[in-house]
């Protein structure tokens, strides 16, 4: 089960920490994402984060903004989001894999429940 949290409204320019907690003892077997989806849109992938934390991804769109981390002690993977912008709006929604690591939403079994971002101009 993984539960997200974090999101708020903040204006451009402002940053926030989405925090997605996992329950279950095989966290560290999971390759994780952050998707997003805006309103009228598509689920589109953020970033991702390998099982191990060595690895990571992200999309054009946030890359040198955002960055992903997780803490397997902790069951946590995290979202960090600096530089926000109005097109950063949308729900926020983070996914594990036990396989197949990639930017498709279909590769990814679990999802937790959609934290709302919202950046003002």
């Amino acid at each position: 089960q993984l539960q997200a949290s974090g999101g708020g409204s903040v204006r451009a320019g402002g940053s926030l920490r989405l925090s997605c907690a996992a329950s279950g003892r095989t966290f560290t077997r999971y390759h994780m994402g952050w998707f997003r989806q805006a309103p009228g849109k598509e689920r589109e992938f953020v970033s991702g984060i390998s099982s191990s934390g060595g690895m990571t991804s992200y999309a054009d769109s946030v890359k040198g903004r955002f960055t992903i981390s997780r803490d397997n002690g902790k069951n946590t993977v995290y979202l960090r989001m600096n530089s926000l912008k109005p097109e950063d709006t949308a729900d926020y929604y983070c996914a594990a894999t036990p396989s197949g690591w990639g930017r498709s939403p279909s590769l990814y079994d679990y999802w937790g429940q959609g934290t709302q971002v919202t950046v003002s101009s």
